[in-house]
């Protein structure tokens, strides 16, 4: 096999045109330089350079062999900024599924300090339903994922992230808008406006059970500002996530705790197949970080 050495010796004996300039640039004595030149060509079976010149002179062979050593450090170079690459921005586009409340303005704010840290960085957003988030998590199909509590997922890596209390949303000047807080039995009479069905949904209709009060939906909606435009109109009254909520503020809503507090919770999922790589943490710190700032 030949030595390395020997090769990084050789391709400074080219560059710099002498034994004796190369090894002044290297800072190494000349005599080394000799002896690896000489040890390559014991290696190859013929000799690199035509003794007997002040200059380094390759033979016809040398000259060969040197292309032939440049186009391999070629492909080295373009190794070494490809490991670089990956080092700096993963294997390929990053690849995140969302909630639809973190999609607007906290995902979108740490994707742009992770595009700060590194520029050009390639990301995915995607806005699929809860259990398609945790499918996707347990499968791989995602890098990060942001949803809802689910049951039954194996393979995920899963911990909590947000969890925010239920709000209120009225029509501004409703008769309840000037209270501290709204709970059932002040909507016992109120048309309201649910969202899908699922855990949260459920967990609303458990709190009014729990006052005795039959709540009187009149409308469905399943995204928040769906369910915020619909009171905008006055059509109704919906417990909803504040997070988006307070995204809608040129809506004439107005936003309430609602007691009994309910928990809205986000959790944040990643595959449990392999560990996270480089990008995928630093997105998650930045994520950590606006959701630090949101809480503030």
């Amino acid at each position: 096999m030949i030595n390395p050495a020997h090769l990084d010796l050789f391709r400074a004996v080219i560059r710099h045109g002498g034994m004796t300039r190369a090894a002044e640039a290297l800072g190494i004595g000349q005599p080394h330089v000799s002896r690896a030149i000489a040890g390559l060509e014991a290696e190859l079976g013929f000799a690199l350079f035509v003794r007997g010149h002040g200059a380094a002179l390759p033979t016809e062979e040398g000259e060969a062999f040197a292309r032939e050593v440049a186009q391999t450090y070629a492909g080295l170079d373009h190794l070494t900024r490809a490991a670089h690459r990956i080092a700096e921005r993963g294997t390929g586009a990053l690849r995140i599924a969302c909630q639809p409340s973190l999609a607007v303005r906290l995902l979108p704010r740490a994707i742009r300090r992770l595009d700060a840290e590194v520029p050009g960085v390639q990301v995915s957003v995607h806005v699929p339903s809860p259990d398609t988030i945790w499918s996707w998590a347990a499968s791989g199909q995602c890098d990060i994922g942001l949803a809802r509590p689910r049951l039954g997922y194996a393979g995920v890596s899963a911990e909590p992230f947000l969890t925010m209390a239920a709000v209120c949303a009225l029509p501004r000047g409703h008769r309840l808008a000037g209270k501290r807080s709204v709970s059932p039995v002040d909507l016992a009479d109120a048309p309201m406006i649910s969202g899908g069905p699922g855990p949260f949904q459920q967990a609303i209709e458990a709190a009014f059970a729990a006052e005795g009060v039959a709540p009187r939906f009149v409308l469905t909606a399943q995204f928040t500002a769906a369910r915020c435009g619909l009171v905008a109109e006055g059509l109704g009254v919906t417990i909803v996530d504040p997070v988006p909520a307070r995204e809608l503020s040129g809506l004439p809503i107005v936003l309430r705790p609602f007691r009994p507090a309910l928990a809205i919770e986000t959790m944040l999922l990643l595959p449990g197949a392999r560990p996270p790589g480089r990008l995928t943490e630093r997105l998650v710190r930045h994520l950590q970080a606006e959701r630090d700032a949101l809480l503030d």
